[in-house]
């Protein structure tokens, strides 16, 4: 009696660690189960300008790992440039009933309906990286860089490239975002000033083009730029993708030794072109902070904190001598980062 007592107690204490097996509690997939059952705070719905441009996956990247890490879910989806789409976008989350809404503006007014509509249904509205720049509806907070100081840092830049003997620019621009009118606009202030004093070696703006903030239409600017003036010494596009785009274009005319760009941003392919001699510097952005302080004014917002309409993270010069010491160009994702 006494050893089949004891042989039911070891089939049982078997069978409980069995269970226990069963469920998956103690393996990383159960772990996994158990952290997806815990119920949600909410969800956050984010509608990024385009996620073929690298800077938004990172923003969106860091924006779900923050809103996670404080049991919010992440809805992310791109509106790939197109204020109609965008608007949908909105009209989708309203009906899910997002607990807040996060853009990139794909037009800084026409989307301003949109945002009205979710004002409306009670959703509080953020904006990073581009700014909405209407008045029909309310935008809680606006998390981006410091453009126009970038912009000025990018002036510095070319100002010490051509010191001394000047030269022809010409701009790679993208007009409709309130952050690259900010870049061209510190970056101008800084040549003009240049030139004010200059001795002699002034330097040129000879082309302002939309390369539409993407590597295709850089390249389409880039190339008619330098059949307009085969004599430009530089170019400054006011990000990564354009920039790129420009190098090919010069590349495709063996200009790539003549023509030297200054770009902005500092996504990963960015400084892999910097470290490589494609690009001579940028001011570069920090996409991860503007994702996660996004969410952080989300949360405080939520929690009834007062939240300033406006946080800007300033921009930093970076060259090759950067690029050969940072750890970034070493990693292959995120999870590393964080």
């Amino acid at each position: 009696m006494v050893r089949l007592s004891a042989a039911f107690l070891l089939a049982l204490s078997f069978a409980v660690a069995g269970c226990g097996d069963s469920n998956g509690k103690n393996t990383p997939q159960g772990a996994q189960k158990a952290k997806e059952a815990v119920k949600s705070k909410g969800t956050i719905g984010y509608s990024a300008l385009t996620l073929t441009n690298p800077f938004f996956k990172v923003i969106a990247d860091n924006m779900k790992f923050e809103a996670e890490k404080h049991g919010y879910d992440l809805i992310v989806v791109s509106a790939e440039r197109d204020v109609k789409t965008q608007a949908d976008q909105v009209n989708e989350f309203i009906v899910k009933g997002v607990a807040a809404i996060v853009l990139n503006p794909c037009d800084p007014q026409s989307i301003g309906p949109a945002i009205a509509k979710a004002n409306k249904a009670g959703i509080p509205v953020f904006t990073n990286d581009l700014k909405y720049d209407g008045n029909e509806g309310e935008v809680v907070c606006h998390v981006g860089t410091e453009n126009y100081n970038g912009g000025r840092l990018a002036g510095e830049a070319m100002v010490k490239l051509l010191s001394g003997t000047g030269g022809k620019v010409a701009i790679i621009h993208f007009p409709q975002a309130e952050s690259c009118q900010l870049r061209v606009k510190g970056f101008l202030e800084i040549v003009n000033a240049h030139n004010t004093r200059s001795q002699g070696d002034k330097i040129e703006i000879v082309a302002t083009l939309d390369g539409g903030g993407a590597r295709d239409e850089g390249f389409k600017a880039a190339k008619d730029a330098i059949e307009a003036h085969p004599d430009l010494a530089a170019i400054f596009a006011i990000n990564d993708p354009s920039g790129l785009g420009a190098r090919s274009a010069l590349e495709s005319v063996s200009k790539q030794d003549q023509v030297t760009i200054i770009a902005f941003d500092g996504q990963l392919i960015g400084k892999q072109a910097i470290r490589d001699g494609k690009i001579l510097c940028d001011p570069i952005q920090f996409p991860d902070r503007i994702g996660r302080s996004t969410v952080e004014q989300i949360l405080k917002h939520f929690n009834g904190d007062e939240v300033p309409r406006e946080i800007l993270i300033p921009s930093e010069l970076y060259y090759k001598a950067d690029a050969d010491k940072d750890p970034e160009l070493n990693e292959t994702g995120i999870d590393k980062k964080l």
